[in-house]
């Protein structure tokens, strides 16, 4: 039983997945740090006075709990903007090369399926001869059933 655990926590992709989280994470902290300690104060000097921030005040004079802050959601906004950036350029793109190195597509579309007209499913490989969800033979493709997801 443990064999088989560690050999499933030793697989290629799990660990890919793990690494790739790990750093995801770690940027996510920096990616934070830059909008709180960066951005919030530029964009929060854009409101001018003494305000709190880039926003409106719906209540009370100095409660927090009812102050709109637009400058918080401009920041974190930017925020993902800028983490899903890092994201897609330091670890989507590299793996993208790497998996292709191997012959394998990652983030790959999906090819062309085709309809069952027993069961209606959707999402048929287009050279299926039988359904994956009801098993009934399926009549070769042609060109008029066959749809690109």
């Amino acid at each position: 039983m443990l064999k088989g655990f560690k050999s499933f926590l030793m697989r290629g992709d799990l660990i890919t997945i793990a690494v790739g989280l790990v750093i995801a994470l770690a940027f996510s902290t920096l990616v934070k740090a830059f909008t709180d300690y960066v951005i919030n104060p530029i964009v929060s000097r854009f409101q001018g006075g003494t305000s709190v921030g880039l926003g409106w005040q719906l209540g009370e004079d100095g409660n927090d709990a009812t102050y709109l802050n637009i400058g918080q959601f401009i920041s974190a906004l930017i925020y993902f903007i800028i983490f899903m950036a890092v994201i897609y350029f330091l670890i989507v793109v590299p793996y993208k090369h790497y998996q292709a190195r191997h012959g394998m597509k990652a983030f790959a579309e999906p090819g062309p399926v085709k309809t069952c007209p027993a069961c209606l499913s959707e999402d048929l490989p287009a050279a299926a001869s039988k359904c994956l969800h009801c098993a009934t033979e399926q009549p070769p493709t042609t060109g008029a059933r066959t749809t690109t997801v």
